[in-house]
C-alpha cells in the first residue's frame, strides 16, 4: 500500500531526526544514554509514538522518561523545521522493554547451556 509506505518513511525520518536532536540539542540531564528503537506514525501523522530503550536501573528509566516527556514540545519544534509536513506530529515517548527482554532471555539460554555442560 503507497499510504502505508508513506507512513513508514515519515515515521524512519522520524526517528533519524530525532536521534541527532538528542544527541546534539537536547540538554536535559535525566536524558541520559538513551536508543530511539522504533517510532509509530498515525495515518493522519497527529501523533508520533517514538519507542526507546535506555541502559540502567528503574530509577534512571523513570528520570529518561519524565525528561523525555518535559522536552516533547521542545523536540517537536525542532523537527517541524527538519520535516517538510504541513503537521508536525505530537511526540509521545514509551519505553520498549525489548531489549531488556532479549537480554534477560539470552542469559537464561547460556545458564541453562551452560548446566546441560556441567551435568
Amino acid at each position: 500500500m503507497p499510504g502505508s509506505q508513506r507512513l513508514r518513511r515519515v515515521a524512519d525520518q522520524i526517528q533519524r531526526e530525532l536521534s541527532g536532536l538528542l544527541r546534539t540539542e537536547l540538554k536535559d540531564p535525566r536524558v541520559g544514554m538513551i536508543t530511539l528503537t522504533g517510532v509509530e506514525v498515525s495515518p493522519d501523522l497527529a501523533h508520533a509514538k517514538v519507542f526507546f530503550t535506555t541502559l540502567g536501573d528503574a530509577d534512571a528509566l523513570a528520570r529518561s522518561e519524565t525528561g523525555l516527556q518535559r522536552a516533547a514540545g521542545f523536540l517537536r519544534t525542532q523537527l517541524g523545521g527538519r520535516l517538510k509536513l504541513r503537521v508536525t506530529p505530537e511526540l509521545r515517548f514509551l519505553h520498549d522493554p525489548s531489549v531488556e527482554r532479549g537480554v534477560r532471555l539470552s542469559k537464561l539460554i547460556d545458564d541453562a547451556v551452560a548446566g546441560k555442560k556441567t551435568d
